[in-house]
């Protein structure tokens, strides 16, 4: 019986041994990296052969935060090797070298850009050492977040402090774009960081996915600032019947263009009980805009004549934009403007004629903020290159004196991007590489400020 039973493992191991898939020149894991100017992404690359001989591979975007993305129609033949990753309409294709060890070719999404994959031991993954762990000496907790009116329910995440309370609270508010509630980019969760210091320190947080994105309902693509609005409000009355919160003491904590939504909803609710802007917008949108790019353009090395090319471009997008309320008629006059390509004219097109880009272009935020009340904490980044603090500041100070708010706080803070990252030039290509997600330094300063505002200072 063992000699048998012995025959019978040998053949079985001997036909497993047939079954291994063949080899590939390409199995194995590549890293690369896209340029694509103002921003490079790190690009990760692991090919599998199954056992029937089909290529299948995954892309890693750490930068992006995202990974194990599977793609399609993975081939190699004649040396060349092609993939695509239909959920980004993405598509590669390069030449292995003699050695096997590198991959030249083209990324394809809108436009063509190199990129070069390295044969490495393993997809390398991002540092990020201020990403909570657990076990965590505080409560959290998922929560619904009805807003009936805008017909979305948000999926959020409430922390407290351990006990009944009642706590003092914050509410988040995202930046623009789609954004989950840890406000997740390049790999870094920056409200999970700041939700996470707030909380050890006896305030409760709330934070939130947009509407659309992640475990949210409802429409993220035809929203606004005003709808973000009212997404916020939702959070503030839902925290406000928690018995665990001291509704007295819930405020919002806006970053970017969240740092407009907040002063625009205190203006209309008096029961919000501070404000806090991190990197919040004081002028109009267009002039942000207008800013925005020709400091990246300029930091980046940009020639003047490039610089002042695309500034005329954005004036003649934001004319059409405040000549015509109609998105398909804002659509057809932004496609007849020149751009260079096909392509680069769709690119545009996409970007300009949405309502939230009309809306943040015309809309001036300094009204709303000369209704606000509230304690008001202003931070500005020095290094920020999207929302300018030389610009905003002294801007938003003067709307909110002038308004008759007796408690403003207005802090300009060395060395940081407008991710609050301690940064050397500020530009959106250095997110990314960027070990830390929020300097200790601002973490402390809006935690001592809310302490200060809600009776938890000593």
């Amino acid at each position: 019986m063992r000699n048998l039973m012995a025959a019978l493992t040998f053949s079985l191991i001997s036909s497993l041994s047939f079954a291994q898939p063949p080899a590939s020149p390409v199995a194995g894991s590549w890293e690369g990296a896209i340029d694509a100017g103002a921003v490079k992404l790190r690009i990760g690359v692991v090919i599998t052969v199954k056992p029937d001989g089909v290529l299948s591979a995954t892309m890693d975007s750490p930068d992006q935060g995202a990974f194990d993305l599977p793609l399609g129609g993975v081939t190699f033949a004649d040396g060349v090797l092609k993939f695509v990753l239909q959920r980004a309409n993405g598509a590669f294709e390069g030449r292995v070298n003699a050695a096997g060890t590198e991959i030249a070719g083209t990324w394809t999404q809108g436009m063509a850009l190199p990129l070069v994959l390295k044969r490495v031991e393993k997809v390398s993954r991002p540092n990020r050492p201020q990403e909570p762990k657990p076990p965590f000496p505080y409560v959290s907790e998922d929560i619904p977040i009805v807003n009936a009116p805008g017909m979305a329910v948000l999926a959020g995440t409430l922390t407290r402090p351990q006990g009944p309370g009642p706590f003092p609270a914050v509410i988040l508010i995202s930046g623009s774009g789609p954004q989950n509630r840890d406000e997740e980019i390049f790999g870094h969760k920056p409200f999970f960081v700041l939700a996470d210091h707030l909380t050890r320190r006896g305030i409760a947080v709330l934070r939130y996915d947009d509407r659309g994105v992640g475990k949210s309902t409802g429409k993220f693509a035809s929203a606004t600032s005003e709808d973000f609005a009212g997404d916020a409000w939702a959070a503030w009355q839902t925290l406000s019947m928690r018995p665990e919160i001291d509704a007295r003491r819930i405020g919002l904590l806006g970053h970017s263009e969240g740092g407009l939504i907040a002063p625009m909803l205190a203006a209309a609710h008096p029961e919000i009980a501070f404000v806090i802007m991190v990197g919040g917008p004081g002028v109009p949108g267009d002039q942000i805009m207008l800013a925005q790019a020709a400091a990246i353009m300029k930091a980046s090395g940009a020639p003047e004549a490039a610089i002042t090319a695309n500034t005329d471009l954005q004036k003649q997008i934001f004319a059409i934009l405040r000549d015509e309320t109609s998105m398909a008629r804002v659509a057809e006059r932004i496609e007849a403007i020149p751009a260079g390509s096909k392509e680069a004219s769709a690119a545009l097109v996409k970007q300009s004629s949405s309502p939230w880009m009309r809306f943040f272009v015309l809309h001036d935020p300094a009204p709303a903020l000369a209704k606000v009340r509230c304690p008001v904490l202003a931070l500005g980044a020095e290094l920020d290159l999207q929302v300018l603090p030389g610009q905003n500041l002294p801007v938003i100070e003067a709307a909110l004196k002038q308004g008759g708010n007796t408690d403003v706080t207005v802090m300009r803070l060395p060395g940081l991007n407008h991710l609050l990252q301690p940064a050397k030039t500020g530009l959106p290509a250095e997110y990314a590489q960027i070990e830390t997600t929020i300097a200790p330094a601002a973490l402390d300063a809006i935690t001592a400020w809310i302490q200060k505002r809600t009776g938890l200072a000593k």
